[in-house]
């Protein structure tokens, strides 16, 4: 049965599957040019939406808010159901965002089959949305593995290297394996709860009311680590990345190092189902470990690079170790810092990947020994490289300072090697970034470089211009974001402080106290 509805009309569905009827829609077309205005009027209708949920979203709550429920499968307790809360709201107006560049980016970047194209990009969306306004886990399963399809197809229809069918079948392999772990997991979790009510349930909200015994709480961490690891990518689980991230398009580029998938499923579903689990020592100091060794080996490959596009390629896998790193800090502070960078890296990583497709548009590759002294030729290229690029590296006044700054907080709360190890990483970011930026743009000019190259179009610079806007904001005001998420990252402290069989007897108590008649009242 639907519930009532916050807006008076199901928003979230809307948002769901706006895009999807979008890319049907684009299927009838047959105008190269109104295709791409199609597309983009889609993708800014699902942006309006996006910025009227994030509106109307009330902060410093933990509850979910804009929810809808459909029974779909009452037998197995699968339902329809989609809600946001501060975990997942900015993930929404995110990956909105991200997809309206991606078009303006692609429109004269794409001559081969546009209207397939522009469709699978709707289609992704489609799933990138459901994944986050999911509150059913087998929902979520299926938004989760119905993403590989559009993406199979971008990065082995528009890739740009010699291997791209290779690096497309990688990348939905080495998904599939992880997610058939993380589903016995969820099945795991829905026969504990039938244990103990009788019933079969895969809503998010009923398992959290049922604790899971501490021994099966390991098993089912350790299942589900295997599906986001593989995802997010988890060092050492990345080994698909550099090929999907070279091989493929930028569009598909963009999402896979901006839009963290992975990492947001711990703080969703391992985090609040599994607290005494997240928070063993052992599994802490494994997963910690791995955090450390992302942070330190990505930066150090990432120096050794003279493609820029493989720089961010472990870079990006260094930028996910400090991600993981907050998580398993297990502290206010470094979940705070975790999601904000979360956000942060749509805007930078990514936007360091637009700028990746900017220059490889123009001279063929992104090669240092192709690039060299191109601040002359492309002055606005240059700019926003270079405010981009600080802002990746955690520059105060930037967005990428504001969430290092929590991580690095909280890990040296957690322990001072964690804090020690991670600050390594930061000066080795600064390193290869500036490494590459000074030789590419402000070194001698190349013998490769074209005697005549033209700097940021119009919609080039208004997608760099889009992305510094965001950097800034968050970095000079990050209090509407932080406020945002604040109320449910406090909820999933409570949880993991107090373990899920306190956490459902003080629900209960809670319950029992709002039932029960006042003194002198009627029963």
């Amino acid at each position: 049965m639907l519930e009532e509805l916050e807006f008076g009309f199901p928003i979230l569905s809307i948002l769901l599957f706006l895009p999807l009827l979008g890319a049907i829609g684009l299927w009838t077309q047959r105008d190269t040019d109104l295709i791409k205005k199609s597309a983009l009027g889609v993708a800014l209708l699902e942006l309006g939406l996006a910025v009227l949920v994030l509106l109307r979203f009330i902060p410093e709550s933990a509850a979910m808010q804009f929810s809808e429920q459909v029974n779909w499968i009452p037998a197995l307790g699968i339902s329809y159901h989609l809600a946001v809360d501060g975990i997942s709201v900015l993930f929404v107006g995110l990956s909105a965002f991200i997809t309206v560049l991606i078009i303006l980016y692609s429109w004269d970047a794409v001559q081969d089959r546009p209207k397939a194209y522009f469709m699978s990009i709707l289609a992704l969306e489609t799933t990138i949305m459901g994944i986050f306004v999911s509150i059913d886990l087998i929902l979520f399963f299926v938004f989760w593995e119905l993403m590989l399809v559009p993406s199979y197809f971008l990065i082995k229809l528009w890739g740009v290297g010699e291997e791209k069918e290779y690096a497309a079948l990688k990348y939905v392999l080495y998904t599939l394996l992880g997610s058939v772990f993380m589903l016995v997991g969820f099945a795991l979790l829905s026969l504990n709860y039938h244990e103990v009510t009788n019933t079969y349930s895969f809503d998010l909200l009923d398992l959290l009311q049922v604790p899971v015994p501490v021994g099966d709480q390991i098993l089912i961490f350790w299942l589900i680590f295997m599906g986001l690891a593989f995802k997010a990518p988890v060092f050492p689980f990345h080994t698909w990345l550099p090929d999907a991230l070279v091989q493929g398009p930028i569009g598909m580029s963009v999402v896979l190092a901006g839009v963290k998938l992975g990492t947001y499923g711990f703080l969703r579903f391992s985090f609040p189902l599994l607290p005494e689990a997240s928070t063993n020592a052992t599994v802490v100091a494994i997963v910690m470990g791995l955090a450390l060794a992302a942070i330190v080996w990505g930066a150090i490959i990432a120096i050794m690079q003279a493609d820029f596009r493989r720089l961010l390629v472990f870079s990006s896998i260094s930028h996910l170790g400090f991600v993981v790193l907050g998580l398993f800090a297990l502290n206010f502070q470094g979940l705070q810092g975790s999601l904000l960078q979360m956000i942060n890296l749509g805007f930078t990583t990514a936007g360091l990947f637009f700028l990746a497709g900017f220059l490889y548009d123009r001279l063929g590759n992104t090669l240092l020994e192709n690039c060299g002294g191109i601040a002359s030729k492309m002055p606005l290229l240059a700019t926003f490289f270079l405010i981009i690029g600080m802002a990746s590296i955690g520059l105060p006044g930037t967005n990428g300072f504001i969430g290092e700054f929590l991580i690095l907080l909280g890990a040296f709360q957690a322990h001072w090697v964690y804090g020690v190890v991670a600050v390594s990483g930061v000066i080795f970011a600064a390193a290869y970034f500036l490494w590459y930026y000074e030789r590419a743009i402000f070194g001698p000019i190349g013998e490769r470089v074209p005697q005549v190259l033209k700097d940021l179009t119009r919609r080039e610079s208004f997608i760099a211009v889009s992305l510094c806007v965001m950097i800034f904001w968050i970095g000079l005001y990050p209090s509407p974001f932080l406020r945002m998420v604040n109320g449910s990252l406090q909820a999933v402290m409570d949880r993991l402080d107090r373990g899920s069989l306190a956490s459902v007897e003080r629900d209960r108590t809670l319950l029992s106290h709002a039932l029960a008649p006042e003194p002198g009242g009627k029963d």
